[in-house]
Parts: C-alpha cells; sequence; structure tokens
C-alpha cells in the first residue's frame, strides 16, 4: 500500500469514523459515537460544511479514514485586518499514531491558512493533552496565550 496522506472534505457518511476518533480522546467529556448517532452530529456537519469560512477534513492514509481535523478562517482587525486560521479538533486514530501523520495534517492545514492570505494561524488545546502540548511545540509552534472558555448551559439560550 501506499504511504500517501489523502486529506479531503469530509462527506456526511464519514461522520461515524470523526466521532469515534474524538471519542478516543475526549477530555471531559462523555461523547458516545453510537449507533445511531446522534442527530446533532449531522447538524453541525452541515452548518460547517455549508460555511465558506470552515473546512472540516479527513485524512485518509493506506485506503482508511485516520484523522480528523477542523479549519477556520476568521477575518479581524488586528495586524491590519488580517485573516487568521483556526485549526481545532485534530485526531489521529489510536491503531496509526507515531507514524507521522499527524505532522502531515498540520502542515497541511497551514498551506491552507497560507494559500487563503492569513497572517497567522492559531490552535487550543487542553491543559491535559501534554502528549499534544509536546507534539505542536516539535513542530515549532508557540504556547503564547492563555486561553478561557465559559461553559453555557442548554437552558442559557
Amino acid at each position: 500500500m501506499s504511504d500517501e496522506l489523502v486529506m479531503r472534505r469530509a462527506r456526511e457518511d464519514d461522520l461515524p469514523a470523526i466521532v469515534v476518533m474524538l471519542a478516543q480522546d475526549q477530555i471531559g467529556h462523555a461523547d458516545d459515537p453510537g449507533p445511531p448517532l446522534d442527530p446533532a452530529y449531522l447538524e453541525a456537519f452541515r452548518a460547517i460544511d455549508g460555511s465558506p469560512d470552515q473546512l472540516l477534513m479527513v485524512a485518509e492514509f493506506e485506503g482508511r479514514i485516520v484523522g480528523t481535523l477542523q479549519l477556520t478562517f476568521i477575518p479581524g482587525l488586528l495586524m491590519h485586518g488580517a485573516w487568521r486560521g483556526q485549526i481545532e479538533a485534530v485526531r489521529i486514530d489510536s491503531s496509526v499514531r507515531g507514524q507521522g501523520l499527524g505532522s502531515r495534517m498540520i502542515d497541511w492545514a497551514v498551506e491552507r491558512c497560507r494559500e487563503r492570505g492569513c497572517k497567522l494561524v492559531q490552535l487550543t488545546s487542553n491543559n491535559a493533552r501534554t502528549d499534544a502540548h509536546r507534539f505542536y511545540e516539535r513542530l515549532g509552534w508557540s504556547k503564547s496565550h492563555a486561553g478561557f472558555k465559559l461553559m453555557l448551559d442548554q437552558g442559557d439560550k
């Protein structure tokens, strides 16, 4: 088999594989990948897929889906109106970790940001994901900001 990593836009029928990879590595969440798959995943997929500034990608290797990431292009006023790329939900199937596939996925995402004219690329990683932090630092990323989140209850809508 080829060692080529193929990045392509996710399709609806890729959702079960994506959710399984997210569930393999969830921090503080109890997502159950199904079956049946929660309809909220399809609703979110359609919102992402319908936006010109969102890419939900899967990585195929040796004929199967082994990775996923979401790339968002964000306009802003900082840095003289610079666009930025936001990489999220980077996951590699646990069965193929350590083969350099994650590095290739990140390289792919950074190149898409360059093509879109972004001035910077950013990502966040949960404080508990220390292995992921070492991975990003090995790729040349630096910890430059502290991140904060405010979780909203469904009743807060």
